[in-house]
């Protein structure tokens, strides 16, 4: 009878130990020891050796391979897949990829084993000490997380560092929103924002770090001021959003997990994909790792019903956007960040010097200048005037329509002018 290599050679070990317990050399507890077994079961393996020799020390279930054995070819052509394409990738990860585009039908579990004996994967470490996980919230847009995450995104162009921002809803862990920015900044705060308020609309609650654009901390690591807010708590105030702050990573554990996710999948994926540039790798993200990490890793809401508020025709850009009051110059002249503004001549106002204006700045980088709810003017990023917009009114439209100086309008008639009565200038008159 034919056995298995390593069925011999627990065999031949056991043998030995026992021969030399028998012989006097080793005690029985000894022999337990080095064996790693119970002395019980070493006195039933002397009783085995002692009735049928050796060949009785062979594991019995060793004499036939086991029908659910994995074929061999099948197992090197994995591992060799993994070594030469998917090096680095985490197993979940490369699982999906392997038997999506490559056909692979053996388990999850079998394929992380195999992966960890080759030595190709590390065993996971122990976690931690025991926390408690907090509940998620029932409704999909009850509660925004946002964050970002500079990395070295892109593998085929290492000295181009960028951060990735991420909005993820905490009922659902969806992910509605991942781009890459050259750095986390109000105006890309801004922009994700917008995009996600947008298609969505406005949820009840963002959850953020205290970043310096999310929050103003008088002293480090202490309290934020709820007085004095920052370009975008003010705009969540407008829209009436709650802001609340994260004191600890611990307590951000819905993004830290997501951030640990996207960065052991997203980094390979542009590599694998080729990519080098930051509007190359915001398309893919757009087009293929949104929709392929929805499809994994999102679950159905606890209740079916959504917290988002519609927009209905609100005027987003005016509400989420930069805000800052500004006193008019002499020369008619707005400065918001070295960005002159010239102010034309407004209708029934001999000059605009001395007035208290604000100055907005939309997340499409146009600036306007504005008194109460009258607009002064629009300008480029550059500062330079952005021709008006067609007004909505009537006449208005009808006074700019060249088509209209054709027409004759209605003749209105003109108020004579009285004549005084003539007096006598002489006594012959």
């Amino acid at each position: 009878m034919v056995f298995a290599a390593a069925a011999v050679e627990r065999a031949m070990k056991v043998q030995e130990v026992i021969m030399r317990a028998l012989s006097g050399a080793l005690t029985w507890l000894q022999a337990a020891d080095i064996l790693g077994i119970d002395p019980r079961s070493v006195r039933r393996w002397r009783a085995r050796y002692e009735a049928g020799g050796p060949v009785a020390l062979y594991d019995r279930r060793c004499r036939r391979p086991s029908r659910r054995k994995a074929p061999a070819p099948e197992v090197q052509r994995i591992l060799r897949l993994y070594r030469e394409r998917f090096s680095g990738w985490n197993v979940r990860h490369f699982y999906r990829f392997a038997r999506r585009e490559h056909g692979v039908t053996l388990s999850y579990s079998f394929v992380k084993l195999a992966l960890q004996e080759a030595g190709l994967v590390r065993k996971g470490r122990a976690r931690g000490r025991h926390r408690r996980r907090r509940e998620p919230r029932a409704c999909f847009g009850e509660l925004l997380h946002l964050d970002g995450s500079p990395h070295a995104w892109l593998r085929l162009a290492p000295d181009l560092r960028a951060t990735l921002l991420t909005v993820v809803d905490d009922a659902t862990t969806r992910l509605l929103y991942a781009q890459l920015w050259p750095a986390e900044t109000t105006a890309a705060v801004f922009s994700a924002l917008h995009a996600v308020f947008t298609r969505w609309g406005l949820p009840m609650a963002l959850y953020t770090d205290r970043a310096h654009w999310a929050f103003h901390t008088p002293k480090a690591g202490g309290p934020v001021d709820r007085t004095h807010l920052t370009q975008v708590g003010q705009a969540l105030q407008r829209l009436g959003i709650d802001h609340i702050g994260a004191y600890s990573p611990q307590a951000r554990g819905r993004s830290e997990r997501l951030n640990r996710t996207v960065q052991g999948r997203l980094v390979n994926e542009l590599a694998l994909a080729g990519i080098t540039t930051l509007a190359a790798a915001n398309a893919y993200l757009t087009e293929r790792f949104l929709p392929d990490y929805n499809d994994e890793f999102a679950r159905p809401p606890a209740d079916p019903t959504s917290a988002f508020v519609p927009l209905h025709g609100v005027d987003l850009d005016a509400l989420l956007c930069e805000q800052e009051q500004r006193c008019v110059g002499k020369d008619n002249v707005v400065t918001l960040d070295t960005i002159a503004l010239q102010l034309a001549k407004q209708p029934g106002r001999p000059t605009c010097a001395g007035l208290r204006v604000t100055v907005r700045r939309d997340v499409h980088g146009v600036l306007s200048v504005w008194h109460g709810a009258r607009c002064f003017g629009r300008y480029d990023a550059e500062g330079r005037p952005l021709p008006a917009d067609r007004p909505k009114n009537a006449r208005a439209h009808l006074a700019q329509d060249p088509r209209s100086a054709a027409r004759p309008g209605p003749t209105i008639p003109r108020r004579r002018r009285r004549t005084p009565p003539r007096l006598p200038i002489g006594p012959g008159e």
